[in-house]
């Protein structure tokens, strides 16, 4: 649909427009200066002392002081090549918006603006030399380090471009300030094409994805629709790349939420270059059924109820170049398949990147979206409200979901608040975390025990804390990260009346076993984690590791002292700050208060959740302080370690919606196995753990 089109059709469109230009109204006012110099590696634009991402204001025409949120005050390399990078690409998506404005309204200063940008950065990119400062392991770009970025950075100048030809501008007098530009991307992105997929044997990397979007981009505006037919056919191409690069079960290869939406809007972007030649990739599918329509229904499975995206593997928790990312490849997949079921996660996107508030404004609503789907804080699309072919809404409805091929589980129950994510699966390559059996832990208004998130690769907390296993919601043993690995589903259970996963692994430690039991019904969430070291050896250290995103507090029904001993040196315990401990007492049971806020446009909102754990005479249960969320690490949270030194070690502990605590018991051993009991006022349960899994009796 044409943008002008959606002005007479959909209310947030004009709104859209208006915002879009106040935005550019100082380049009208004061012009723009395209950097001679080319950028660098966006990764590196980090604090070295806070961790934290370094402020950018892409109105600023050139800086050599780059500051943190804190006051810091950096200079020179790497800074100064990373905010270049910021600047380049801040460029390239003022040149699309000038022409989406252009489009909205027909005012000639915006078609302007937007060929002004496209030419001169035509003109100037043979000039950046092939770049000499990028890392060994990277393939090469000109206007950055990477190829990949300069991948990404074309297909924005591109789509501009086609964007204003769609609208009949003429470009004729641009040619020859463009064929060099277009020969020296298409030279380059050929050629790193050919050295991923047939020297380097690597075909499946997420790079193949957007070298082929650039590709794509490159053979439209040259009108060779032969070679993007190629492209998408051939060994290396969209076909080929989706059916390896993306599991069966619709995720992407590496585990990451982050890199599967990097690697779908790659796609989106060959898909519609496609269109224009008159070919439907939308509705393609790999060999083992992967399509477009799967890779987005199984973000929607792995959302919160709140439309937040879990930080699986690398990548950010929350930030607003990845919101918009987010926006982008919902907006489209609404618009190709009327799915109601994507807006919860479309309106968090727009939260994130509107101050709270779930505004379908700004570029990516502009040029891709469609539709007057609601996006407020019900999420309501019912049949009452759709519109253009909407469906009633499945996504407060959603069940329980086992990913096989990736690894990863999700339990939820209708009547219950509490729902988590398991990881299991395959470590995820150079994005992977040493994390097998970890768990994510939500409430229906907000996490309570999240994945902390990624920072930027150029922070030194990238490996020492973030991909380490001490930073998850799992076990470690003997104060050390677990190996990269793959774990496995023993069991996966989805019935009305609870859900059940039971995660196993022999390779986290040589000699150790690990089993993770899951069970989660209306009333409570059990885990019980199981580890057993082979005998020989010395005792060891199992540590038992909660990290919670929100405020908690310490019921006292045990006796709590002040303990800062350091817990360890090494996989990310150099990053723990001990505050205070209980020791196993023989009361048997420590009881936690956890607190979960959300904050919206309408209401703030609050639970309590309560958290009780069996605590044997032999084991702690430390209080401890330790990096944050990764869009501020300098923000502590706070975290719990039950600590367990033996050869085997049981850690059981029951979650439940609400201030009231469960009691637990161990009980003897019956002829089932061995079992525990969990009683809420006069309501008793007796679980089981047998030779296939728990059972609830």
């Amino acid at each position: 649909m044409r943008i002008q089109d959606k002005l007479g059709r959909y209310s947030w469109s004009i709104e859209a427009v208006n915002q879009l230009q106040l935005e550019l109204r100082p380049f009208l006012e004061a012009g723009f200066v395209i950097p001679v110099e080319p950028g660098g590696w966006w990764h590196q634009y980090v604090c070295p002392s806070h961790h934290t991402e370094l402020l950018f204001d892409p109105m600023e025409e050139d800086a050599n002081v780059f500051r943190c949120p804190y006051g810091c005050e950096l200079m020179g390399e790497p800074y100064r090549g990373a905010w270049l990078v910021y600047k380049h690409q801040s460029l390239a998506r003022y040149m699309l918006q000038a022409a989406a404005i252009y489009a909205a309204t027909h005012d000639e200063q915006y078609a302007r603006l937007s060929r002004n940008l496209l030419i001169r950065y035509a003109v100037q990119f043979p000039l950046y030399p092939v770049h000499p400062d990028a890392q060994p392991w990277m393939l090469k770009g000109r206007a950055f380090h990477q190829a990949l970025t300069e991948a990404i950075w074309a297909t924005t100048l591109l789509r501009g471009y086609l964007l204003l030809r769609d609208e009949g501008v003429d470009l004729s007098a641009d040619h020859a300030a463009l064929e060099p530009f277009l020969d020296l991307l298409e030279g380059s992105m050929s050629e790193y094409h050919h050295i991923l997929v047939h020297e380097k044997k690597n075909p499946e990397n997420n790079y193949t994805a957007w070298l082929n979007a650039a590709l794509s981009c490159v053979h439209v505006v040259r009108g060779d629709k032969a070679k993007l037919e190629q492209l998408i056919s051939g060994e290396g191409g969209l076909l080929h790349h989706i059916t390896i690069g993306v599991k069966p079960d619709q995720f992407e290869f590496e585990g990451s939420v982050y890199y599967h939406i990097f690697v779908l809007r790659a796609y989106l972007i060959t898909a519609e270059m496609a269109e224009r030649f008159g070919i439907d990739l939308y509705h393609l599918e790999g060999e083992q059924g992967q399509s477009f329509k799967g890779m987005l229904d199984v973000l929607v499975k792995l959302a919160d109820p709140n439309g937040q995206l879990p930080a699986l593997h690398d990548g950010p928790f929350k930030r607003l170049p990845y919101a918009r990312e987010i926006s982008e490849i919902f907006e489209i997949g609404l618009s190709q398949y009327q799915d109601a079921s994507y807006t919860p996660i479309l309106a968090e996107a727009y939260r994130q990147l509107n101050q709270g508030r779930p505004l379908r404004n700004g570029l990516e609503a502009l040029v891709f979206g469609t539709g007057e789907y609601k996006l407020d804080a019900n999420n309501d699309n019912n049949d009452d409200d759709k519109s253009d072919g909407v469906n009633e809404s499945k996504y407060n409805n959603r069940n329980s979901v086992l990913l096989p091929d990736s690894g990863f589980a999700v339990l939820r129950h209708p009547n219950n608040a509490l729902c988590l994510i398991v990881d299991f699966g395959p470590h995820g390559g150079s994005h992977g975390h040493y994390d097998k059996c970890n768990i994510i832990l939500n409430h229906k208004l907000g996490a309570i025990a999240p994945e902390l998130g990624m920072v930027p690769y150029g922070s030194d907390l990238r490996k020492g804390w973030y991909a380490e296993t001490a930073s998850h919601n799992t076990v470690s043993v003997g104060g050390q990260s677990q190996q990269p690995h793959v774990g496995e589903c023993k069991k996966y259970e989805n019935t009305p009346a609870y859900s059940y996963i039971w995660t196993s692994t022999d390779q986290a430690y040589e000699g150790c076993v690990m089993n993770r039991h899951l069970l989660l019904t209306e009333d409570w969430l059990l885990d019980w984690f199981e580890v057993s070291i082979a005998e020989g050896g010395e005792d060891r250290h199992i540590d038992w590791w909660l990290h919670t995103a929100q405020e908690l507090k310490v019921q006292k029904t045990n006796d709590w002292y002040d303990d800062s001993t350091p817990l360890g040196t090494e996989g990310g315990y150099n990053h723990i700050r001990p505050i205070s401990r209980a020791d196993g007492i023989s009361r048997g049971q420590c009881d936690l208060l956890l607190q979960v806020e959300t904050h919206d446009s309408v209401e703030d909102n609050n639970a309590q959740v309560t958290m009780s754990t069996l605590l044997s005479p032999l084991s702690s249960i430390y209080r401890v302080r330790t990096p944050g969320m990764a869009m501020d690490p300098s923000r502590l949270i706070d975290g719990f370690m039950h600590r367990q030194t033996s050869h085997s070690a049981r850690f059981i502990t029951v979650f439940r919606d609400g201030s009231e605590f469960v009691n637990l018991s161990s009980l003897v051993a019956q002829q089932e196995g061995e079992g525990i009991r969990i009683g809420i006022g006069q309501q008793q349960w007796t679980i089981i753990k047998t030779t296939v899994g728990l059972q609830i009796i």
